[in-house]
Formats: structure tokens, sequence, C-alpha cells
């Protein structure tokens, strides 16, 4: 794939591997440069994080209020979400156990991690905390999960005014949310400076053994996303309709193709409401109401991802977490992955709250970002293949005929 000149993804390859090379020529002698740059790039991101959450969630709560749930369609779409993005983040959590790619993982992390917040709280205690007693110090605090409550709360109940006001709060968001998305637009423009300083730093100190386990980590996520894309949603699919659920992918390459091009399933929304409705024969009122929600916070591939980079980078920094520990972990991750979801490279961003949610520092970001571009594109096209499955399955559900031939 030829990259622009002026890309973000080409800078940060040139920063990825300029880093690599200081490191290795330079020494240990890069490090006066290379932690400041790095520290500049981790403090911007920590600075536009809350923010970004609070005017991006509760604009998507005002705009997807203003729609209406329509009943019982909107529950059945939303129990497949659920189920989905469970199934997915079961499918990652298996295999990051099963081969473990951070455990003996060469790679040093500047900051010290004594424990896991997340990892030691009960199902009790993460509910407890989720509720907010004050949001304005869960703000000043940067706890991500109780700032995520309240905006969803507040979001709900400004739909439930009336005009001018429900009005005048969702303009009011819906352009904080406009503001903030050109404000972090700067801040990943500098994400080249913070992955050069981290992996000088990981290369100087530690040499290239670091990265061997970085390519296991990037291989078991695209395994992941291969079984959750080839066996998982066709399952669901056939056990719903019970018909071949490869009649449906028949007509999901081209949504596929322009999603695994733009990294966006926005983009990628009107192609796949063609396909949905054309070759799989669902109506417009069930592609018109699923697909664009699920556009919006149906995200299995990044369920996985985060399953998987998550845990991996606990095991690189040699915690050993029980099966019930991860559990919490993962359902802190998707729970703060709502507040990321339609937001401007949202890999890096998505990550960061999510590192912050559960109590990890932020320099795991730029490790993992020298291979978030490439996975991104991959779980992007498993984001449109399960909202055009999810409209299949609600289609069914809600009384449709799908898949007939035509």
């Amino acid at each position: 794939m030829k990259l622009p000149l002026r890309s973000l993804t080409f800078w940060i390859f040139v920063g990825l591997f300029a880093g690599m090379a200081a490191g290795q020529v330079v020494g240990e002698a890069i490090l006066p440069v290379a932690d400041p740059l790095s520290d500049i790039f981790l403090r911007l991101l920590r600075m536009a994080i809350m923010p970004l959450i609070i005017t991006s969630l509760t604009a998507a709560v005002i705009s997807v209020g203003e729609r209406g749930n329509l009943g019982a369609l909107g529950a059945k779409t939303f129990a497949y979400y659920v189920t989905s993005s469970l199934l997915a983040i079961l499918v990652g959590q298996t295999l990051v156990n099963i081969f473990q790619p951070g455990i003996g993982s060469a790679i040093e992390f500047q900051r010290e991690v004594e424990e896991i917040p997340a990892a030691s709280q009960t199902p009790t205690e993460l509910i407890l905390e989720i509720i907010p007693e004050n949001p304005f110090q869960a703000l000043a605090e940067g706890n991500v999960l109780p700032v995520i409550f309240f905006c969803i709360l507040f979001g709900y109940f400004v739909t439930r005014l009336d005009e001018p006001y429900k009005s005048q709060l969702g303009d009011f968001f819906q352009g904080a949310f406009q503001a903030m998305m050109k404000l972090v637009h700067v801040v990943i423009w500098t994400a080249p400076l913070g992955v050069f300083g981290i992996n000088a730093r990981i290369v100087a100190t530690t040499g290239f053994e670091a990265f061997r386990s970085l390519g296991f980590y990037f291989a078991l996520v695209l395994v992941g996303l291969f079984i959750h894309g080839a066996v998982t949603l066709p399952t669901l699919v056939w056990l719903v309709t019970r018909k071949n659920p490869f009649r449906h992918y028949k007509g999901m390459p081209p949504a596929l193709v322009t999603a695994f091009s733009t990294c966006s399933t926005i983009v990628t929304l009107p192609l796949t409401m063609e396909a949905v409705h054309e070759n799989s024969k669902v109506s417009e009122k069930i592609s018109s109401f699923v697909l664009p929600i699920g556009a919006t916070i149906n995200m299995d591939g990044t369920a996985l991802y985060e399953c998987v980079a998550v845990i991996f980078i606990a095991q690189v920094y040699g915690f050993a977490l029980s099966f019930d520990q991860q559990l919490i972990i993962v359902l802190t991750a998707l729970l703060a992955s709502i507040g990321a979801a339609s937001v401007p490279m949202s890999g890096m961003v998505m990550m960061s709250i999510i590192l912050g949610a559960v109590g990890l520092p932020l320099e795991g970001v730029a490790v993992i970002l020298a291979v978030d571009r490439i996975l991104d594109m991959f779980r992007t096209m498993i984001n449109v293949l399960s909202d055009s499955c999810g409209a299949v399955i609600v289609a069914t559900l809600d009384g449709e005929e799908v898949l007939t031939p035509g």
C-alpha cells in the first residue's frame, strides 16, 4: 500500500523506524531527547481524553435519543450488539491466554506499575465505582467510567427537555465535539514524535528483542479477527436465519474493501446499507435503523483488539491475571470504549482511555501504535461485517424474509 507523503501513518512509521535507528546507533545517550518527546505526547493525550469523552459521548447520546428507540426493534438491535461484542471479546481473551504474547517480553517501560486497580475490583465494586458521588471530582481525577456514566444519563435527559432547551444543548455539545475533534487532530499529529521517543528508549535500553513479542501480538489479533469474521458471525447468522450466511457475505466485498481502505465504518455506511438491502433483502426500515447506530457503537473488531491489547500490555508489565480479574478488566475496557467510538484515529485515543480506565500507564499506546494502523484496517472490516450481520439477524427476528434469491 502506497502511503502519501503527508499522511499521519507515513510519519508514524518514520518516527518508529527513526526511533529504532537512533536507539541502536546513539544508545542511551538518546534518552535526554527521547524522554521529553514521549512525555509531551503522553501529556497531550491525557489533556484531550476527558473533554473528548464528555463532548463525544453526550452528543452521541443526544443524537441517538432524538431518533427514538422504536421499542422492540431497539431492544433486538442492542441485544445483538452486546452478544456479538462479548463473543468477539471471548475469542480475543481465549487466544491471548493460550499464547500469552506478553509473557517474557523484553519490552521495558519507563514507568513502574505495582498493581492494576481494575483487576483488584469485584463486580459489585466496579458497579459502585461507575456511579459518581461527585462527577466533577471524577472528572478532575481522571476517573473515566463515572464520567461516562454521568454523560450517558445527562445526554438522555437532554432529549427529554422541551424546546428550545433541547436543541440549544444538543447544538452546544455537537459544536463542542467538533471543536474537540479539531484539537485531537492536532494532538495526534504529535504521535510520530511520541513514537520516536518511546521506541528510541526501548531499543536503547533493551535492543530489538523487545519487538518480537509485538509481532506475536500483531499476528494474534489478526487470527482473532479472522475467527470472529469467518466462524462466529456466520454461526450467529445461521442460528437465527437457518440459511447459508455466505449468501450474505457474497454482497459485502465493496463495503469491506472500502472499510479496509478508509478505516471508517461511517464512511462505509452507504455501501453497507446498499449491500444489506440489495443483496440480503433487508428492508430499508431495518437497515436505516440498525446500521447507522451500529456504525457508531457496535465495534466487534475493536472490542477484540482492545481485549488482546490490554491483557498483552498487562503481561508485559509482569501481571499474571486470573480469569476473574481479566473479566473485570475486559468489562471496564468495553465500557470505556463507548466514550471513544466516534473519534478520529480512534485506535490510539480509545486505547488511551481504556488504559487510563483500568489503571495502566499510557506508554503502552505508543508501543502498540507501531502496528495499530494495519490492524485498524482489518478490525474496521470486522466492525462493518458485524453491523451487516446484525441487520440480517434483526430483520429475521422482526419477521422479514431475508437472504432470498433474486
